[in-house]
């Protein structure tokens, strides 16, 4: 299945320190996934695509630059040449295995509108039962958007369509909705799913959960869920990042530095980009993270789903079938040399807890 990456910097990154240099890059997981758990589709291959907001604000006035292909990612010399040639503070990238829709490029992620980009990781319980529904819901002006034949397409004009009726101009150029407007329709936006596909799932016990791993920005704010319409099931898995710098110390070996306090580096990734485990942390299934100025907040989804015993264990059995499963790194990197967090003072990254906004 997709994996996808976000970078949010004070500085600007070259791209090819996310995408192609790394050992363990968004690339080269699409064919090499030593941290995935299911072997049994071990490529990504269907397509890439990665959306980056220029350093140039004046460049950004009608959002990010796109670049997408249906050729794999690792296969792809325009991509290795952009990545070296291009700085952004905010990346988002997304590598495809697809479930719905054809191979084109209008079923690759990311989404773009304006200042938004979308991407999601997972899958929409008994789309073709629900797809008329989602359709006959969106306003015309959202609707003729759609370009592809994928239930994450959907999924993202559901979100502009869900945005608008809150009374907000999805064609504003300069973004910034907020972290609690983007945070508010994200959750309408899997609230209707979830009704939606519950009401569809009535007469199909077979019917699995949706799997709503789903990540927007309107260039200023980050909002990602970690979410699955089961009480009992792990989520696809989902992990974040943050330190002073993320470095190369040798030749296709990075890792996060925390040598103060600072976040001038946050990442969130569907499987991690560095193979020491205190660089990551998990994000918990049925949650929402939000990066905003440089902070990470995590929102509990609280709905008949949660779970309120923490010490509660799910089930990764599902996920794991569907290779929406990514592990945390061992303490010690696969085959590799890196020196542990303490050698350099690095600390745990600081996270902010939050109550659910509703």
């Amino acid at each position: 299945m997709c994996r996808f990456l976000i970078f949010k910097g004070k500085e600007p990154v070259r791209l090819s320190h996310l995408l192609t240099r790394p050992a363990h890059s968004i690339i080269n997981q699409s064919f090499d996934s030593r941290l995935r758990l299911d072997r049994r589709r071990p490529i990504n291959g269907d397509g890439f695509g990665v959306a980056y907001y220029p350093i140039d604000r004046e460049l950004q006035e009608d959002g990010p630059c796109l670049f997408k292909a249906i050729t794999p990612a690792w296969n792809n010399q325009n991509l290795e040449t952009l990545a070296e040639k291009t700085k952004s503070p905010l990346v988002f990238a997304h590598v495809r295995a697809s479930t719905y829709g054809v191979l084109s490029e209008t079923n690759c992620h990311p989404f773009t509108y304006h200042s938004i980009t979308f991407m999601h990781n997972g899958g929409i319980s008994n789309f073709r039962r629900i797809k008329r529904k989602i359709l006959s819901h969106l306003e015309d002006e959202y609707f003729n958007l759609i370009q592809g034949s994928t239930d994450s397409e959907c999924a993202f004009v559901l979100f502009l369509d869900t945005l608008a009726k809150m009374g907000y101009d999805t064609t504003n150029k300069d973004g910034n909705f907020g972290h609690v407007v983007l945070r508010q329709c994200m959750l309408k936006t899997i609230q209707y799913i979830k009704e939606w596909t519950q009401e569809a799932n009535q007469d199909d016990p077979s019917a699995e959960p949706s799997l709503l791993n789903f990540a927007v920005t309107d260039g200023s704010t980050v909002v990602v869920s970690r979410y699955i319409t089961s009480k009992t099931d792990e989520a696809a898995s989902l992990h974040f990042s943050c330190g002073s710098s993320f470095v190369e110390y040798a030749p296709g070996e990075y890792r996060v530095e925390r040598l103060d306090r600072n976040q001038d580096v946050i990442m969130v990734a569907s499987e991690p980009l560095t193979f020491e485990r205190g660089d990551w942390i998990t994000v918990p299934t049925n949650s929402v993270l939000t990066i905003k100025n440089q902070t990470v907040l995590l929102h509990p989804i609280i709905d008949e789903y949660y779970q309120e015993d923490p010490l509660y264990t799910r089930s990764s059995t599902l996920a794991e079938s569907k290779g929406l499963m990514g592990s945390v790194p061992v303490s010690e990197p696969l085959e590799r040399n890196v020196p542990p967090l303490e050698r350099e003072g690095r600390s745990r990254p600081a996270v902010s807890a939050a109550v659910e906004v509703n």
